[in-house]
Parts: C-alpha cells; structure tokens; sequence
C-alpha cells in the first residue's frame, strides 16, 4: 500500500446543505449533495460517500461506512477529503487502478461487474471519452480505468456517471431511479449531450453534478442548459442542486475544472 497523506483541509466551505428524501424499501434514502462529484448517501443506518472532494464544507458530513472513488483524478480520489470522513473500519470501493490506494479493506470492481459491498450491491458502468482528449489519439478518460456505479438501496437504483461521454454502456442502462450525470468541457460532455444520454436510458429522476467549467459563468450554467434540454421529458424529473457553493478553487493544470488540483501520481493523470 502506497503512502497515505492524512493531512489536513485547508479548504472548507461554511454553507449549509440539504439532503433529498427517496423512498424505499426499508426506510428513506438521504442524498445529500456535497460539492463537485461529491455526494453522500444515508440508508439503513450506513452512510456512503461517492469522490470526497476538497470542495466539501466536511462539518456537514458524516463518518463513512463506505468510501467509494470512481477515477484516479483529484477531483475525484483524494486522500486528504477521504480522511476527512473516514473512520475505524470504513471500506472502499474503487477501479483497478486504485487499488493499492486505501488505507483500509478494498473492494475492486472492473467495468461490468457487480459485487455486494457491506450488504450493499455496487455495480461498475464504464466511464470513458469516446472523442475528447489532450492531443489526438489520447483520452482524458481511457476505457477500463475509470468506474461510474449503481447502488442498489432499498430496491431503488441510483446511479453515478463519473466522468464520461454517453458511451453505449450508458445508453444501455435500464431501471434507473436516480441518476447523477456530470458535464463539462472539455473532459466529459455538453449539456445537450448529456440530456440525449438521459433521454436515451431515461432514468426516473436526474441531477446533474460535476457541471462547473473553467471561464464559463455563472458557475450553474451547465447545470441550467441540461435543465433546460430535459424540460417536458415525460417521465423524468430534473433535480437542481448547488455543488458549488462557493467561488472557484484554483486549478491544478491549464483547463482544468476547479478541483483537479493535486492528482495523485498513477495511471492517467491529466488524462
């Protein structure tokens, strides 16, 4: 295992946040939107954090039972904002590239597989660029390195994209409940781009997240757009939620979002 930086965030953000309430099986789930791709989830007393994210005001969040990283990127895996809201005990589930990455049991999924993790079903959807990269011939997110994934809580499936395009596997998707999909330029989609992807495996419920693009403002504009290309879907309902909520971070490397700082050596940084 690689060494693990404990130390500690510099950056926190005093806004309050509000969870969403979701219906199941079993007693409510709580989404909670934290910052960037960050989102907590309560249900059956376990709570789980998808990409902890230096963005985070942590006094609103809660220790994890499970951690769950979807790309090796820093705005995505980040070791500090993990610390922040780990505790004894807390598993992680993460693709291949990271798996040596934790200090604690790991949980490794590959693109396709589904495996119960502390009685929770995880299932790894490929996430990946279809045309966008650094320079010909190059990808921002290769195929097969990073993960989106399905929760099944309480019979709902709830779904996070990750950073990808609307790849197949995406379209492909079927039964979503709640889905979570990223946009921004130049390292995953437009707006349009991802509201023909929900149009195309047309989840119940879609927040975009992830949305915050360097020199485009206001900072919601992606988020507004999607919105605005989902109005009148039959069957879809559009959620809005701040997952900025306060002014930009600097950035790690020239057109980066905000949050991309410090990515951690390994298999496609910058890509």
């Amino acid at each position: 295992m690689k060494l693990w930086f404990a130390a500690a965030m510099t950056i926190a953000f005093c806004v309050a946040v509000s969870a969403d309430t979701i219906p199941a099986q079993g007693g409510n789930i709580e989404l909670t939107p934290m910052a960037h791709a960050h989102v907590q989830i309560e249900y059956g007393g376990k709570v789980i954090h998808i990409d902890p994210s230096n963005q985070t005001n942590f006094a609103n969040a809660k220790p994890a039972d499970i951690v769950i990283v979807t790309d090796v990127h820093g705005d995505h895996m980040d070791p500090p904002s993990i610390d922040r809201v780990r505790k004894q005990g807390t598993v992680y589930v993460a693709p291949e590239a990271l798996a040596d990455k934790f200090p604690g049991t790991t949980t490794v999924i590959k693109n396709g597989e589904t495996k119960t993790v502390s009685g929770v079903q995880v299932q790894a959807v490929a996430a990946y660029n279809l045309q966008r990269g650094p320079q010909p011939g190059q990808f921002y997110h290769a195929k097969g390195r990073g993960n989106g994934y399905i929760l099944t809580l309480g019979g709902k499936r709830i779904y996070f994209s990750g950073d990808s395009e609307c790849v197949p596997e995406i379209k492909a998707l079927t039964n979503i409940d709640v889905a979570f999909v990223a946009m921004n330029l130049p390292f995953t989609e437009t707006p349009q781009e991802a509201a023909d992807c929900v149009k195309a495996f047309k989840p119940k419920m879609v927040y975009a997240y992830h949305y915050r693009q360097q020199g485009l403002e206001p900072v919601d504009k992606n988020m507004q757009e999607f919105a605005a290309a989902l109005k009148g879907t039959p069957g879809i309902e559009v959620k809005t939620a701040n997952f900025y909520p306060a002014p930009p971070a600097p950035t790690g490397r020239p057109g980066a979002p905000g949050g991309r700082q410090g990515a951690p050596a390994g298999p496609g940084r910058g890509q």
